[in-house]
């Protein structure tokens, strides 16, 4: 039996399973990006500037880093999703613990290799004097936090893949409660600085994966693997492999891009990452119900492949557009009219220079929004269906436009270079993933009908 907390999206409206099960997602998601806004506020309101810029130098490369292990996690559920689709039980737990191997592998080289060349990183990206310090202190913990990372994600990952996207809000919420006393507790009472921001955004990660692996031991009776379902399968690994690394990559190769651009960011000075460093928390938020159309229909298109019912993927794929250009729509307006307001969170009024330029960056990303919602549909579709290397070349292109922005927008326009980066990605992604996803329908439409 699959049980209550399961959720089988091979029948019923699409339009309906997809809001039901993006709507815990999207909480999900504002919780999640709590980890790094609360850091950012309390960094920004009690630390200084100089702090906020140093952390928000990071970010990039903490993107490219902390990316690949959600890209890795998210590729690992793909097959968990297939044969939970396919009702093969038995495989899905094969699946299941092999991934936890691999997870487990994953993180100890990647937080070793990491946390080793962390200096050398940021001193590669030209991070300005002013705010190295800051930017090590911070992002080191980060990385040691890895483990965490990989966690969460796995185990949250393979929740979602049976079709439960509200569990692990629930844990998100606790966590995210408990990041922001954390932060309080390390940066104004024991004065710990942006090292005290790290430590509360990993400490309340690992406490969301130990909540999920508690739920699913105790909840999750489909999920306990029996000793020989936990047994190294060289087999399934390959898949496993097939599906998170390429995700993985994706993520890190358009990071890349990203920490070109970065780097010729640092280019103008403390006043212009800062700016970023505002623009990107509250860019965040608004871009999380794109994360959570791409994660709803990963899942949805995984089971209905599994399930071998392709007719109802371009269903699915109408569904989701129609909600992600009217959500595109509606963000922009907000953000065109009241982007200043939202800026003023995370720095002070007399900070105009800051504002004037977060708020441009605001409104030129807000008005190619429906570009991005189809980056997020059609690539999380994609990979749903089983073909991550497509993915991984969508983020090629996006990796090619910001480095094209890096090397000679941002060079030449200065800031107005940077404010057009984003939106340059989003419509090279979109050249080449709107056509991936007609090949790949043609594609296993022709597979089906050789099995008949």
């Amino acid at each position: 039996m699959a049980g209550n907390s399961t959720k089988d999206m091979t029948v019923g409206s699409p339009m309906k399973l997809i809001l039901g099960f993006s709507i815990p997602l999207l909480f999900g998601f504002l919780f999640q990006q709590f980890y790094s806004v609360v850091d950012t506020v309390i960094v920004g309101k009690f630390l200084g500037v100089n702090a906020l810029a140093g952390v928000g130098a990071t970010g990039s490369i903490n993107f490219m880093v902390i990316g690949f292990c959600m890209g890795v996690c998210n590729g690992f559920a793909i097959p968990v999703s297939h044969k939970f689709g396919a009702k093969d039980y038995s495989g899905m737990r094969q699946f299941v613990a092999n991934s936890a191997w691999l997870a487990a592998a994953f993180a100890i080289v990647m937080t070793t290799v990491v946390t080793l060349l962390c200096r050398s990183i940021l001193t590669w990206m030209n991070t300005p004097k002013d705010i190295f310090q800051d930017s090590y202190s911070y992002i080191l913990i980060i990385f040691m936090g890895i483990p965490a990372t990989y966690l969460y994600n796995i185990l949250s990952g393979i929740i979602r893949a049976m079709g439960d996207s509200r569990i692990p809000l629930v844990f998100l919420i606790i966590s995210s409660i408990l990041n922001i006393g954390l932060d309080l507790l390390c940066i104004v009472t024991f004065g710990m600085g942006v090292s005290g921001a790290a430590i509360a955004t990993i400490t309340s990660q690992l406490i969301s994966g130990l909540l999920c692996l508690f739920y699913i031991i105790k909840k999750f009776e489909i999920l306990h693997i029996t000793g020989e379902e936990w047994r190294i399968n060289k087999d399934y690994m390959k898949i496993l492999c097939g599906m998170g690394i390429p995700m993985g990559l994706q993520y890190s190769i358009t990071a890349i891009g990203s920490v070109i651009l970065q780097t010729a960011v640092n280019s103008l000075g403390s006043v212009a990452v800062a700016s970023v460093t505002a623009f990107s928390k509250v860019s965040m938020f608004f871009c999380c119900p794109f994360d959570a159309m791409g994660s709803t229909m990963a899942t949805y298109s995984g089971q209905n492949v599994g399930a071998m019912k392709l007719s109802r993927l371009g269903k699915g794929l109408q569904s989701c557009s129609i909600l992600g250009i009217v959500y595109s729509l509606c963000a922009f307006t907000v953000l065109f009219f009241f982007g200043d307001k939202f800026i003023q969170l995370f720095v002070s009024a007399e900070e105009t220079q800051i504002i004037a330029n977060a708020r441009m960056l605001l409104a030129v990303n807000g008005a190619f929004y429906i570009p991005l919602a189809f980056v997020n549909i059609v690539r999380f579709m994609i990979q749903g269906m089983g073909f991550s290397t497509l993915a991984v070349l969508a983020g090629v292109f996006e990796m090619a436009a910001r480095t094209l922005a890096g090397l000679f927008l941002v060079p030449r326009l200065g800031f107005t270079g940077v404010c057009f980066a984003n939106p340059m990605a989003w419509v090279f992604a979109d050249l080449f993933l709107i056509p991936a996803y007609i090949y790949v329908r043609k594609k296993l439409d022709r597979m089906t009908k050789s099995q008949f």
